[in-house]
C-alpha cells in the first residue's frame, strides 16, 4: 500500500513538475518552444510518458547500454529521456504538451528532471515520516 501511495503521489508530483518546467522554460526561451497548456494536459502528458516509459524503457536502455561505459551511458539516457519526452509530446492530444524546438526540449528535460527529482525525494521523505508516525502511534 506504501508503494501504491508513493506512485501516484510521484506521477501528480511529475505532473506539477512538467507543469513548472513549462513556466520556466518560457522565461528563459524567448519563442517558448516547450508548452503545458494545463494541469490536466500535464497528467495526460505524464500518463502517456509512463505508459512508453514502461512499455519501451527497460527494453531500449538495456539493448543500447550493453557494449558502453559510464560516460557513453549517461549521453545515451539523457538522449533516451529526450526521445521519450519528445513522443509524449507528439501522443498528446490536443496540443495540450508540445516541444517545438531542440533548445526547448533540452533545457526543459534538465529543469524537469531537477524538479521531479527533488519532488520524489520529498515524497518518499514524507511518505516514510508519515508512515512511520502512524505505526508507532
Amino acid at each position: 500500500m506504501k508503494d501504491l501511495i508513493i506512485n501516484i503521489l510521484t506521477f501528480f508530483g511529475n505532473a506539477i513538475a512538467l507543469l513548472i518546467t513549462s513556466y520556466l522554460v518560457a522565461s528563459i526561451l524567448p519563442n517558448n518552444g516547450f508548452v503545458v497548456t494545463n494541469f490536466t494536459s500535464a497528467i495526460i502528458a505524464m500518463a502517456i510518458m509512463t505508459v512508453i516509459h514502461i512499455l519501451l524503457g527497460r527494453i531500449l536502455q538495456f539493448i543500447f547500454t550493453i557494449p558502453t561505459n559510464l560516460l557513453s551511458f549517461v549521453l545515451l539516457a539523457v538522449v533516451f529521456n529526450m526521445a521519450l519526452f519528445v513522443l509524449a509530446s507528439n501522443l498528446t492530444p490536443g496540443g495540450g504538451f508540445r516541444i517545438t524546438s531542440f533548445p526547448a526540449a533540452v533545457i526543459g528535460l534538465v529543469i524537469f528532471l531537477s524538479i521531479s527529482s527533488i519532488m520524489t525525494l520529498l515524497i518518499h521523505l514524507v511518505c516514510s515520516i508519515s508512515i512511520d508516525h502512524t505505526s508507532n502511534g
